[in-house]
């Protein structure tokens, strides 16, 4: 996290995970201390999904409701419409099933916090979970670049950019960085939608486990005991979301919940790096990154033709 704050912009969730990945390659195998296992399979699960409950505790439901039906259509179709059409791409691609579903949920939803339920609602393998971590930390990084750059370009009003990159982009961390270089008001605009978005995760991830608990298997991961309808984080998140919502969380206590859910989250993409060899990642070839950089494009597109309709 520290060196997160050193670089400017760069998300500590892919500091963390690069770390992961150096460490368990730079250390023999032979040389690897086995006793450390436990502790990384526990960072990379139990500490993931509560990370992920505490992003609940940002979110209130009079918020979202704020926004007027217009925006909440424009986060509706986004999440769903950009969920599917990933998933389609990965179809035609040809892509693994699981690592298509990774893709499509952190892509569409609030990255790697997504990315980790549906980690949860199905059998996915180690490589393909890392994997779309860095895709969806990757791209939305490059997007801090891209929007602003855009919105100076194209003489983008501050509403315009913020309905785009809350619509869009993939971090909250993301969208709080682009909306800050923007200023003019986008960044409340961006965050406010960005969290609606957020929102959906409990959705998407009890729809993800209602479809995999109707497959025999999913390809390339055994078949096992059938996932719970709604994982028990998710209950963990949408009681967050109620008590945010009832006024039982105070703002002064928002501070806490952020950095808790920071450090949990990377310590989990640190284990989830850990866990990998350099060689298993290169494995999978250019079509992930060709799959992320397609799905981008499309919620950007979504993003934009909504920020077109409402703000005109």
């Amino acid at each position: 996290m520290l060196l997160a704050q050193v670089i400017p912009y760069a998300s500590a969730l892919l500091v963390a995970i690069v770390l992961g990945i150096l460490v368990r390659n730079l250390v023999p195998a032979s040389r690897w201390p086995e006793a450390v296992d436990p502790g990384l399979a526990f960072a990379a699960k139990p500490l993931l999904r509560l990370g992920v409950v505490c992003l609940g505790a940002q979110l209130a439901v009079g918020d979202i409701l704020g926004l007027g039906a217009g925006t909440i259509a424009l986060v509706v179709v986004a999440v769903l419409g950009g969920f599917f059409a990933a998933v389609g791409l990965g179809r035609l691609m040809k892509l693994p099933t699981d690592l298509t579903i990774l893709i499509a949920s952190g892509f569409s939803i609030c990255g790697a916090a997504a990315v980790a339920g549906a980690d949860s609602a199905i059998p996915a393998k180690k490589e393909h979970t890392t994997a779309a971590v860095a895709l969806v930390v990757v791209f939305g990084t490059l997007m801090i670049a891209v929007v602003p750059l855009s919105a100076t370009g194209f003489g983008l009003s501050p509403e315009f950019v913020g309905l785009w990159t809350g619509a869009s982009v993939h971090e909250v961390a993301q969208v709080v960085a682009i909306g800050g270089i923007v200023g003019g008001g986008a960044l409340e605009i961006a965050v406010v939608v960005k969290l609606a978005r957020v929102l959906m995760l409990a959705v998407v991830i009890a729809g993800l486990s209602l479809w995999q608990r109707r497959q025999p298997t999913v390809e390339g991961a055994p078949s096992g005991k059938r996932p719970p309808l709604v994982p028990l984080f998710v209950i963990g998140f949408i009681a967050l979301v109620t008590l945010r919502s009832i006024g039982l969380i105070p703002d002064a206590a928002l501070p806490w919940f952020s950095t808790a859910q920071s450090i949990l989250l990377a310590a989990a993409m640190f284990a989830l790096g850990a866990g990998v060899r350099v060689k298993q990642l290169a494995e999978l070839g250019p079509k992930p990154a060709v799959h992320a950089l397609l799905t981008t494009v499309v919620m950007s597109a979504i993003g934009i033709g909504g920020a077109a309709m409402i703000v005109s």
